[in-house]
């Protein structure tokens, strides 16, 4: 199946969700409006559906391979990873003052969507390099980001995150890979990185890796980790490429899914040891290294949403024309497209509410880290700064549980079709799963919600974000249709379930976390839905608005019933799990861990 970018509704969002104009205004942003925003996402999409999306499949037969230290892209990948840096794609969002376009994230939020759509482990090379340059960026110094960000801007080398070892998966305190400070300024950097996204590669000329490691008598814990610059090849004074660097790859993974995109083994210093230069001050390591990881984790977000929507494609297509029954209701002579049956339509519209939700929550978010970052005045950029960041996890976490929820439905709509590699349903569903695990669990993305989110300012963040959430359900209510009163009675629901959650958390983090903790993805969930559900809500009045302008009327009428499917069948789970979270804690942790 061919991907078809959605650019119609990605356009919406921005336009009415996320005002692109108004980012537009914002210095530096003035080239950004939504003309430029539909120039860009039209030849994106022409890109990731022409140049990306055919290469999909062929990844999933043929995957990235491994050979004598070497490591070979899918066939294709290479010519199409020319491609996109030649035209630009990799700088978008990245400064001018390093070859970038300086977009604004709203935008390259919308071209990542597509790509990840179109082939999620070719996108997964460009999003890690996007990660190196935004922690460069905040901690570089002026002579390492002169040798490296021209060159990662413009995707002439890539770059990759080490933040994993064998024995310290998540609890990076467990780190062990050392850093031994040299005469002239550099480390020699000794240990063993693995799960390393794109760590080794023939489709760029140098590879940067950002490597988490401890300096000789540095502290325990995570407050002696370090972040360092390894190049795969050193670089010289005149920027040419120098000898190679003692990083090797020993090894890639045979996985589930995204299995074009190699996993590797990454050996450092086996020859006497790694150049590697400091990033910022010794002993901040962790800290530049959430800087990557946050970006990484809202991309990893709209990766959920990208292949949720070639999912539900995939699945829409195969409906009209698998051929099986006659329906319920009589309305053909005889068997018909699946399509027509009642229970494949609720699956479809449960997949389309999803994505739509997921895209809408995205397109605010990124708008808020947009004025975050550009807005003259300082108490408006620190009030996006706090929606964005209580956004980030919810983005992560729901949206990539959502994609299962979605991939999966798209096999069941497939029947045992599905369940054939051939038909490609099932890709989808397996690349899917790495989501809700990569770049901080869905637990972990939870953990972040309740401790630095919700307990840390005693739900005030979550409770202003609720006062937004009741001002969109009056203007439901003086809407008076019976879709706009449909959406506020759930949503009012969600919103007080959501609030009763945000007390229980706040009120029992510190005397009761283990209560508090075994219902932290719970409460993730039902944030995300309440927030994605609040999006939906907000689409819903311009819809009805546009209606009644008579614009786009096919468009603006399945938005309308897309976004009341949402209410009546999306939102109507939240008050379901705040009596989990809030009555269900203690028979979570009752059971003696012996009779497990």
């Amino acid at each position: 199946m061919s991907y078809k970018a959605p650019v119609k509704d990605m356009l919406f969002n921005m336009k009415y969700l996320a005002n692109i104009d108004q980012i537009a205004q914002l210095p530096g942003m003035e080239d950004a409006g939504f003309d430029t925003a539909q120039a860009v996402l039209e030849e994106a999409a022409k890109f990731s559906e022409n140049v990306l999306g055919p290469l999909n499949w062929e990844g999933d037969k043929n995957p990235s391979s491994f050979k004598d230290g070497v490591v070979t892209a899918t066939p294709g990948f290479k010519d199409a990873f020319k491609q996109y840096t030649e035209a630009g794609w990799q700088g978008l969002q990245h400064p001018v003052d390093f070859g970038g376009q300086g977009l604004p994230k709203t935008i390259g939020s919308a071209v990542g969507e597509m790509q990840n759509s179109a082939n999620l482990s070719f996108a997964l090379c460009p999003l890690l390099t996007d990660g190196a340059i935004e922690a460069l960026l905040t901690a570089g110094s002026d002579e390492l980001n002169a040798t490296y960000l021209e060159k990662l801007v413009s995707g002439q080398w890539t770059g990759t995150m080490n933040l994993t070892e064998p024995q310290a998966g998540s609890d990076l305190a467990a780190v062990r890979t050392k850093a031994e400070p040299q005469p002239d300024g550099t480390y020699k950097i000794a240990g063993t990185k693995i799960f390393i996204t794109w760590g080794e590669h023939d489709m760029a000329e140098n590879i940067i890796h950002l490597v988490l490691a401890r300096v000789n008598g540095a502290p325990e814990g995570v407050k002696g980790i370090s972040l360092f610059v390894v190049p795969k090849f050193m670089v010289n004074p005149d920027g040419s490429l120098g000898a190679r660097n003692d990083v090797h790859c020993v090894s890639i993974e045979h996985k589930m899914g995204i299995k074009a995109s190699p996993t590797c083994v990454l050996q450092f210093g086996d020859h006497g040891g790694a150049v590697g230069y400091l990033v910022g001050q010794e002993n901040r390591g962790l800290e530049y290294m959430f800087i990557m990881m946050n970006a990484a984790r809202y991309g990893v977000g709209m990766q959920g949403v990208a292949i949720a929507e070639r999912a539900y494609q995939k699945a829409v297509e195969f409906s009209k024309e698998r051929i099986q029954s006659r329906p319920v209701d009589g309305s053909l002579p005889a068997a018909g497209a699946i399509i027509h049956h009642p229970d494949v339509k609720r699956m479809l519209m449960s997949m389309r509410a999803y994505t739509e939700g997921c895209r809408a929550l995205s397109s605010v978010a990124a708008a808020a880290y947009d004025a975050a970052h550009h807005h003259p005045d300082a108490e408006t950029r620190k009030q996006n700064q706090s929606f964005y960041e209580f956004m980030v996890p919810l983005i992560k976490g729901y949206s990539t549980e959502m994609s299962l929820e979605v991939t999966s439905l798209g096999v069941q709509v497939h029947g045992g079709m599905g369940f054939i590699e051939e038909t490609g349903a099932a890709q989808y569903y397996r690349d899917a799963k790495i989501l809700t695990i990569y770049e901080g669990t869905t637990a972990i993305q939870a953990n972040d919600l309740v401790g630095r989110k919700t307990s840390r300012d005693g739900g005030q963040t979550a409770k202003a974000l609720a006062a937004q959430v009741q001002g969109t359900e009056a203007a439901l209510t003086a809407s008076g249709t019976a879709d706009a009163l449909a959406m506020a009675k759930r949503l009012a629901a969600a919103r007080l379930a959501f609030l009763d959650v945000v007390d229980f958390v706040a009120g029992n983090t510190k005397a009761h976390p283990n209560d508090v903790f075994a219902g932290s993805v719970p409460y993730l969930m039902l944030a995300g839905n309440l927030m994605a559900g609040w999006q939906m809500a907000r689409a819903l009045l311009v819809a009805q608005e546009a209606l009644a302008r008579g614009e786009d009327t096919a468009f603006m009428q399945a938005k309308i019933t897309t976004a009341r499917f949402y209410a009546d069948h999306l939102l109507v789970k939240a008050p379901g799990l705040r009596d989990a979270i809030v009555d269900g804690a203690a028979c979570v942790t009752a059971l003696p861990l012996d009779a497990f």
